[in-house]
């Protein structure tokens, strides 16, 4: 097979970056471990800037897949509020007169991105081996390109080889998360909303928990940038969420973990010779929120725009233009933060404070961390 480019996973970067491609006339191939539709620990909620960037209008993303053999729209939860504060404090309501983000199953929202490429894809194949022969890459002794695309996630073997999980400093958020569907008379009980999603910070400032009902299912995960004694701090929110009364049904044991990096502290790697590396596999996540979909899908745009302005020739010089993209629209990696040298007790006193002022909370929490309002739409 010779194909113009092997992305390796088949994610929302993977299958952006592959549509994009095909609209220049190029053939890509989409590698992917896993068959699609599968399961993806992630919260799960994207903002209108997304499906504006995809070019996709929510209405025809929740109407029913003629691919799903079954009457059954996809997911999509309006958001129009958060409620927000301490784990363990009392929470500070925040409401929108308007929608301001979606909630998605991100094993429906990762297979309408890879069917609506239209791109060719080996699924349940591994990335097995990688040569390098010339300018060329042999992947998997069968599959002869040029270019080759990391889009495979925190854990992307591209990302390995290019030694991007190596970097000294690189902060990586560890997280628990379970998505699952109560029996509709215990999810009746909950005090947990669709419209309101539940995020609530760990009093160091390290990670924060959410809770999230998304129409028959609710998703409860917590993530920190320090992984020590993670499942109990699981453990902990998941009680704290039972004592206020947003989760009374049974919550299964078993949760799912993931990890990725953070934009923040060091330089991620995104170029090589005849390499790019996009989303998580790139180190791409918001810092304060860890989303990772909208970096994904605005770095997949990117990459294939330095791909098709490199007219066959993808030596690192030619491809730094996507790096240089990529710095301009999300900036230089933030250096530190005041987490890193204040003492715990400080961290909690200003936590105690600012979590609890409704401006602080809406215009800079929410605004700004997790919708990102100050930004306008990457125009594809």
């Amino acid at each position: 097979m010779h194909p113009d480019a092997v992305i390796v996973g088949g994610g929302p970067a993977g299958s952006t970056c592959a549509t994009r491609l095909r609209a220049a006339g190029l053939s890509p191939l989409i590698l992917d471990r896993k068959t699609f539709p599968r399961d993806k620990t992630c919260a799960g909620w994207v903002t209108p800037q997304v499906f504006e960037t995809l070019g996709v209008d929510p209405d025809e993303y929740a109407a029913t897949s003629p691919a799903t053999a079954c009457d059954q729209r996809r997911t999509l939860q309006p958001i129009t509020g958060f409620k927000t504060g301490l784990i363990g404090g009392s929470p500070i309501d925040t409401h929108y007169q308007r929608v301001v983000s979606y909630g998605i199953r991100r094993c429906e929202f990762d297979h309408f991105l890879l069917l609506r490429s239209g791109a060719q894809a080996q699924l349940g194949t591994a990335f097995k081996s990688c040569e390098r022969r010339g300018d060329r890459w042999i992947i998997n002794g069968e599959i002869e390109t040029p270019l080759l695309i990391g889009a495979g996630g925190h854990f992307c073997p591209v990302a390995r080889l290019q030694g991007a999980r190596t970097l000294t400093g690189a902060s990586v958020v560890a997280a628990q998360e379970i998505e699952f569907a109560p029996d509709s008379p215990d999810l009746a009980r909950c005090a947990a909303t669709g419209e309101t999603p539940e995020l609530y910070f760990c009093p160091d400032l390290k990670g924060y928990g959410w809770c999230f009902r998304k129409g028959a299912y609710l998703n409860i995960g917590l993530g920190r940038v320090d992984s020590e004694r993670i499942s109990e701090h699981v453990a902990a929110f998941c009680e704290f969420l039972r004592e206020t009364g947003s989760v009374t049904c049974d919550i299964p044991q078993k949760f799912h973990g993931h990890a990725y990096q953070l934009y923040e502290r060091t330089e991620p790697r995104l170029v090589d010779d005849g390499v790019l590396l996009i989303g998580d596999a790139a180190g791409l996540a918001y810092p304060q929120s860890g989303e990772g979909i909208r970096p994904a899908v605005e770095s997949a745009i990117f990459a294939a725009d330095a791909v098709i302005a490199a007219c066959g020739r993808y030596d690192r010089d030619r491809l730094n233009v996507y790096a240089t993209a990529v710095r301009e629209r999300f900036g230089a990696p933030r250096r530190r933060t005041s987490a890193d040298w204040l003492p715990a007790s400080w961290l909690r006193f200003a936590a105690s404070r600012l979590m609890t002022n409704h401006a602080f909370t809406r215009k800079v929490v929410i605004d700004r961390w997790f919708l990102h309002t100050h930004q306008p739409a990457l125009r594809a």
